[in-house]
């Protein structure tokens, strides 16, 4: 079966249950409610109260009381409810080491996954509302997040935490008039931008002729794969220096944050037009302003990049939906680690290329705690 979605207590929620009514025990990061288990518990329910709100991890190896059997751990698994994870000062709630072990591999706190699979896996609902007090996927998104008062350190672990609508498709985003101009299929990319990138191209290339246009072309193509790890790492992970508001969180919501939080949606996973736009006018300045010399070269340029921005939104696309050759099939799987392992590393979308040179190449967690075989 896949991976549960599992929520993270704080150490204080943990030992406030401490009684026979609800009785919590941790195992290095896992938390287990052992309450029912407390009548059949051979050495008697009082032996596991002593270590209620507790974590049992040397008693339980612990050879002069009573060293426990492999037969015991797995006992625990049925009883394993979420994660301990504390925010430090100044910085988020997260934690991406592996904290336990499925039949699929290990589950990961920070995301409460094990696998690829586990990110097309419909959520319930009602469930995932009533564990997380997040937002209710049954109702419009944005206005739930807009008149919450959730802390930024809450709202990164949640949207960290991947949740899928039935079926693949768009959960409520406005719930209005407004929600088709949050969907973008895939193919409206190449339809809107490649026209355009071909037409100033050839006024590239009448300026300043084929050869030299095309090499301007091709700068501008590489640029952009700079430019497509430093928005992924530091504007649409700019976790750390995210404003602790609504507006802020809000924004990068819209941003990426809805991305992470329903990875496998196919209608939000490319960029809408007029966000593309916002996005690429400062760039078009920026070209212009560094080749000042020649506007023929600055248009050559700036249409490279926007050549790879239409080849980064498409393989995004396909990394998320499509069966694909091996290259992409290495890519596919290092990038959907990014979302179910390891979302602190892995920015590169069409390669890791600015990764290993910025030392931020996701290697995924060996598993930690896994049994002996």
């Amino acid at each position: 079966m896949p991976g549960r979605v599992l929520p993270t207590f704080t150490s204080a929620e943990v030992q406030s249950h401490n009684t026979a009514d609800s009785c919590y025990i941790t195992l290095g990061r896992n938390v287990y409610d052992v309450t029912d288990f407390l009548d059949a518990h051979p050495g008697g329910g009082d032996l596991i109260l002593e270590y209620g709100g507790k974590d049992t991890t040397e008693i339980l190896k612990d050879e002069i009381s009573h060293e426990h059997s492999e037969a015991a751990y797995e006992i625990l698994d049925d009883y394993h409810i979420g994660f301990v994870g504390e925010a430090t000062p100044g910085k988020t709630a997260t934690i991406v080491e592996t904290v336990t072990e499925t039949e699929n591999g290990p589950i990961y706190a920070s995301t409460g996954m094990s696998r690829a699979e586990d990110l097309s896996v419909d959520t319930d609902y009602t469930q995932d509302f009533k564990t997380h007090k997040f937002l209710d996927l049954n109702k419009p998104l944005l206005m739930q997040l807009w008149r919450s008062n959730f802390s930024k350190e809450f709202y990164l672990e949640q949207i960290h935490r991947p949740r899928h609508y039935r079926g693949g498709e768009s959960a409520p985003l406005f719930g209005n008039f407004l929600e088709p101009l949050s969907k973008t299929s895939w193919y409206v990319v190449p339809i809107v931008w490649l026209p355009p990138v071909f037409y100033l191209l050839s006024v590239g290339a009448a300026g300043l002729g084929t050869s030299t246009a095309a090499a301007y072309f091709t700068g501008g193509l590489c640029l952009w794969t700079l430019i497509e790890y430093l928005m992924h790492r530091f504007l649409f992970h700019i976790d750390g220096w995210l404003p602790d508001n609504r507006v802020g969180l809000t924004l990068h919501f819209l941003l990426h944050g809805i991305h992470h939080y329903l990875p496998m949606d196919k209608y939000r996973l490319v960029m809408p037009p007029t966000l593309f736009v916002a996005l690429a006018a400062p760039f078009y300045k920026l070209a212009h302003a560094v080749f000042f010399y020649n506007w023929y070269a600055a248009v050559s340029v700036f249409c490279g990049g926007v050549f790879g921005y239409i080849c980064y939104d498409l393989t995004h696309y396909f990394l998320h939906h499509r069966k694909l050759p091996s290259y992409y099939q290495s890519l596919k799987k290092y990038h959907l680690e990014h979302h179910f392992a390891d979302y602190e590393n892995g920015f590169g979308v069409t390669s890791r290329f600015w990764d290993r040179i910025f030392g931020t190449e996701l290697v995924t967690p060996p598993p930690k705690g896994a049994k002996a075989q």
